[in-house]
Formats: C-alpha cells, sequence, structure tokens
C-alpha cells in the first residue's frame, strides 16, 4: 500500500517534517483543539460552485492563495485532518492534486482527528505561519474526466463506473450502468479509520472493483468520491478517474438516469 493515508502514529514521527492542514471548522480548531503546529483551512473556503475550472473547484488563483497563506509550499508533504471519517480533508488532498501537488506528497489522517487525541497531545494556539509560494494550476489529462467520458465510459468494460453515494439516493437515480459502492462502507464505524486491508479489498471486488480494471468515480458535488478516490490510491489502484463535475452536472446537461436498485 503507498502512504495515500497514514496513522497518527506516522504522523507522530513526522511532525515537524510535514505540513498539517485541519479542514474543520475555524471554531472545532480553535474551540476543541487541533493536531500541534496544523493550521486551519476551512473545507468551504477551498470549494465554489461558479469560480473554478470544474464542478466544485475553487479556482488555481484562489487555491494558491489558500495555500499560501496557510504557508503551505508546492513541493511540501501534507496531511489533511477533519473529524467526518477524513471526507472532507480527503477533498483538499485530491484538489491539490487536480492543480498539480505531486500525490506522493498528499496524505490522509486515518481515524480523523480522532485517532490522534486518543494517543497525542492536542494543541488551542492558533497558527500564523509565513505566507509560502504555491503554484497551482488546473491538471488538464490528468484523473480529472469530463462528462464525454464518462458516457464513453458506460459502453467500456474495461471501466467500471462508482456511484458512492447511499442506497436511497442510488435507487433514485444513478448513471446507467454503474455500482453502487457507499464511500461509509471503506470505514470501521468504530475506529473511524479505514477497515482492515483484506476487507477493503473483498468489498471492493464484490462489487466489481478490481485493480485490472480503470475505475471512474462520482457523487452528487464530487465531495464523497474524494474519500474513495483517496482510498483506492493508497490500496494502489493504477486507474484511477474522477468526475468533477458529478450527477449535479449530468443532470443539468440531460444525461439519462437510471433508477432501482
Amino acid at each position: 500500500m503507498s502512504e495515500a493515508v497514514v496513522s497518527a502514529g506516522w504522523l507522530a514521527d513526522r511532525l515537524g517534517d510535514v505540513n498539517v492542514v485541519d479542514v474543520r471548522e475555524a471554531w472545532e480548531y480553535d474551540g476543541i483543539g487541533h493536531v500541534p503546529g496544523a493550521v486551519n483551512v476551512p473545507f468551504d473556503s477551498f470549494r465554489s460552485a461558479s469560480a473554478g475550472e470544474a464542478g466544485m473547484l475553487p479556482g488555481a488563483d484562489r487555491f494558491a492563495g489558500l495555500m499560501a497563506e496557510a504557508g503551505v509550499w508546492s513541493d511540501d508533504d501534507v496531511v489533511a485532518y477533519d473529524d467526518t471519517h477524513g471526507v472532507f480533508a480527503a477533498r483538499l488532498l485530491v484538489t491539490a492534486e487536480l492543480y498539480g501537488h505531486d500525490p506522493d506528497r498528499l496524505h490522509l489522517l486515518d481515524g480523523d482527528f480522532s485517532s490522534w487525541k486518543l494517543e497525542h497531545p492536542t494543541g488551542d494556539e492558533t497558527q500564523d505561519p509565513p505566507r509560502a509560494e504555491y503554484e497551482a494550476a488546473f491538471r488538464r489529462g490528468g484523473p480529472l474526466v469530463e462528462l464525454e467520458a464518462v458516457e464513453a465510459a458506460m459502453d467500456d468494460h474495461d471501466t467500471v463506473l462508482v456511484d458512492t453515494r447511499e442506497a436511497w439516493e442510488f435507487e433514485e437515480g444513478h448513471i446507467p450502468g454503474s455500482v453502487r459502492l457507499d464511500w461509509r462502507d471503506l470505514v470501521d464505524d468504530e475506529t473511524r479509520g479505514l477497515r482492515a486491508d483484506p476487507d477493503l479489498r473483498g468489498l471492493l471486488a464484490d462489487a466489481g472493483i478490481v485493480p485490472e480494471k480503470r475505475v471512474l468515480l462520482y457523487c452528487n458535488t464530487a465531495r464523497r468520491i474524494s474519500h474513495t478516490y483517496t482510498v483506492l490510491r493508497h490500496l494502489e489502484y493504477p486507474d484511477l478517474a474522477f468526475y468533477e463535475g458529478s450527477l449535479t452536472e449530468w443532470e443539468a446537461e440531460g444525461g439519462d438516469l437510471e433508477t432501482g436498485v
């Protein structure tokens, strides 16, 4: 497995050598505590319905400004966390990758903030790091694909379309031919971290999501697929695609929907 997902122990051993980003709301960061040295970049600050190049991306200039203000450099190792099983933190990491950050330097804290609090001290001082220089440019030809690629994938036996939403959402309407894998199915509710590796691989295989196929992910607004994408990257799936527009764009453009299981 790769280091796309890392443990609290891994982070503790490298705390002074990586940039830690807390994507919770500011009141949580200040009032509940945070990983010592972590900077706060709230989830809503790197999402936009209209300013970005696709879907809910914030736009390269805006994202570069956020990262620079947070003291993150373009070649830094970044560990992101939240308190919601990693789904919001994964979105930050995927956004960084789509703007050119080396994915091997992007890490999700397994078990979210809870895993850190269990065994490690927390901080309560707001960080004000010196401004960094961060270069961001929208990656064309990377994992992000557009609607036409999704249409082509519907008839491609070497691609599996994956809907990462809940069962009721899938039943109400999904892209024809897609399989459902709720992103939360990959998470152990007790530990808040990922399920054990054999369980993950078995769950994915049962859904037909295997490394031999290209995996194309979507949800509603590309938040939930960020977590699944990060997990699959951690499991070293070689061919991953990310439909940023997701079902919001698909429906707006008149794409067909299939209902039922």
